[in-house]
């Protein structure tokens, strides 16, 4: 998969760094349980010999000669990284981002002064180039050095200490895992083995409810979850383009959760805090399965939330806040379509289309070119635009303190502190509302209704397999914001034209990311937006292009930009052909419809 480009968007106060989980666990050390020393040493073993063997295969391909040989020693490779991959992704995030990361260029801007550009390494990196026609085994044994070299920090310097929480947190996580980037072939660009690296992972939680089998009350709750995951090695025997993703989750992905929280209440697990997805989750496409306060700086400002939401509803619509009284966020984001306009561009003078806000909340950044943090940041933005709002930040306060039912509000609400931010608050706690997860498909996924054709069904399993829809747009959000840590949300060169054109295109004037910090390697890329409510927010891509879903669909089925003729070096997207039939096609669509929210 070589459409995805690792960014930092912003920073966090919440990581999930084991040293720093381990810290905060120390207040709760009466509450928590460690592992037996025994116990720990049996991961810390584990961990370490898997890294061991996967250090020596990679070393090994330099030393072969024969091109096959090096593929077979490389599928090796891969087996034992992903036999780690549950436990090295939640102890070292950084690092097995890195060694997992497509091969793309990798891009870093923290601000204008601080642009990082660095060529990737690592597992799809190998994979690529081992399949190439002409291979520069210079450079393959470059990359391979660098990839082994970096195994081996890793293991100098690790070692396994896990509380409870710890293996529930791994166990959750690898569970999302395989249901949102490992059956999609997000990182098997070119063996497409996801469904047996998926095997391997769930192999190693097994080992991990084993390990802690002296946590259980219940042997049956224990026997339930090794038998859930073994069920699920035995059904991901099989094609990849043939795949039944939806059954798979409905059957496997959520039963699991299920169980996870079972498990906990037997443990009597206490957590620390709460990251990106619920403590509780039961079901991934389900209301509740994510915390829409981990997306944003200001989690701690919830007291009187209700009040706060019903607030910036008011402002949301008031076109007092724009600088001729003409406009209001209403205006550009409209609820009937899905908080979009169903216009090309909003006015002759800007140059993109109105994003719909609904999910807009479950990202890390904002606009369609990433420049802000968070949604109060993205309300200033709006309010500078001399094509928006035109009316700054310090006139917008002034205007609500005037008026006497938002001044009595912003006081018993916010006690009149930090007027400006409160103000951009209580709207951004409006619009993180807008995520109702009631659509089609999420009440047949979670079993309330049964009413999916066969059609939208092959829609999601294409979408999320041979259309590889999924490795841009993850579920359950179906945007850019990546799974299961959601602590990046990604942007993408795939090639929009400025015209509907596939005879002589040329790419859309529009320079997106690159006009923040002038970093040339960004250069036309874009935030991936969401595919909820799709159905309602043509038209489509950046600049309005597309005014169907069949245009939007045909121009991915060429390869993109690359598809019809327009060259940038930097593309995201895989520039084959998807080959795609017509009725494929139209199962798709059905699909994307599916994911239409239920008016209030």
């Amino acid at each position: 998969m070589n459409n995805i480009l690792f960014i930092k968007a912003k920073a966090y106060t919440l990581g999930i760094c084991l040293l720093l989980l381990t810290v905060l666990a120390c207040k709760k050390e009466m509450k928590t349980k460690t592992l037996k020393i025994s116990k720990d040493k049996e991961v810390d073993v584990f961990y370490q010999q898997e890294l061991k063997l996967c250090i020596e295969a990679l070393d090994s391909i330099i030393k072969l000669s024969n091109q096959n040989n090096k593929i077979e020693v490389y599928k090796r490779a891969r087996k034992h990284f992903k036999t780690i991959e549950p436990i090295l992704a939640f102890v070292d995030r950084n690092n097995y981002k890195s060694l997992n990361a497509p091969n793309i260029l990798q891009v870093q801007e923290e601000d204008a002064t601080d642009i990082k550009i660095g060529s990737p390494f690592g597992f799809q990196v190998i994979e690529e180039m081992l399949h190439e026609d002409e291979v520069d085994h210079v450079e393959l044994n470059n990359i391979v050095s660098k990839t082994s070299s970096r195994l081996k920090l890793i293991k100098e310097n690790s070692s396994i200490h896990f509380k409870d929480y710890h293996v529930i947190w791994v166990i959750r996580n690898q569970i999302i895992r395989i249901a949102t980037t490992g059956i999609t072939g997000f990182d098997s660009p070119v063996l497409s083995q996801s469904l047996l690296e998926s095997k391997y992972t769930y192999k190693t939680l097994i080992k991990l409810i084993e390990v802690c089998q002296d946590y259980f009350t219940s042997n049956g709750l224990k026997k339930e979850i090794v038998v859930s995951f073994q069920d699920a090695i035995k059904t991901l025997d099989g094609d990849f383009n043939d795949f039944d993703r939806y059954t798979f989750i409905k059957n496997y992905t959520d039963h699991q959760l299920k169980l996870l929280v079972k498990i906990q209440k037997d443990w009597a697990v206490n957590f620390p805090f709460e990251m990106a997805v619920s403590n509780n989750i039961t079901s991934l496409f389900g209301k509740e399965a994510l915390n829409v306060y981990f997306f944003t700086d200001f989690k701690s400002d919830t007291t009187k939330i209700k009040e706060k939401e019903h607030f910036g509803k008011l402002l949301f619509n008031d076109k007092m806040l724009s600088k001729d009284n003409n406009l209001a966020c209403a205006s550009c984001h409209i609820k009937e379509l899905a908080f979009t306009d169903g216009r090309k561009t909003f006015s002759n003078k800007q140059t993109r289309n109105s994003p719909t806000l609904t999910y807009a909340a479950y990202q890390q950044s904002f606009f369609m070119d990433a420049r802000t943090g968070s949604l109060e940041g993205q309300i200033v933005g709006v309010a500078n635009n001399h094509d928006e709002f035109n009316l700054p930040m310090d006139s917008i306060v002034n205007r609500v303190l005037k008026a006497p039912v938002y001044k009595r509000l912003l006081d018993s609400l916010y006690g009149l502190k930090r007027v400006d931010f409160n103000i951009r608050h209580a709207i951004a706690s409006y619009i993180r509302t807008l995520n109702s997860f009631d659509s089609k498909f999420d009440r047949n996924i979670n079993g309330v209704e049964n009413t999916l054709t066969n059609s939208e069904k092959k829609g999601f399993n294409l979408f999320m397999g041979k259309a590889v829809c999924a490795t841009c747009h993850f579920p359950p959000l179906f945007n850019g914001t990546v799974p299961p840590d959601f602590k990046d949300t990604e942007l993408e060169l795939i090639g929009v034209p400025e015209e509907n054109d596939t005879i002589n295109a040329m790419v859309s004037s529009d320079f997106g990311r690159y006009n923040i910090f002038k970093t040339k390697e960004r250069k036309h890329f874009f935030k991936t937006p969401t595919v909820r409510n799709i159905e309602k927010t043509s038209p489509y891509m950046h600049n309005g292009v597309y005014n169907t879903l069949d245009e939007v669909v045909d121009f991915y089925n060429r390869g993109g930009g690359q598809g019809i003729g327009i060259h940038e070096e930097y593309q995201t997207l895989p520039f084959d052909e998807l080959n795609l039939s017509d009725q494929e096609i139209k199962d798709i669509i059905a699909f994307m419809k599916t994911l239409t929210d239920v008016p209030e």
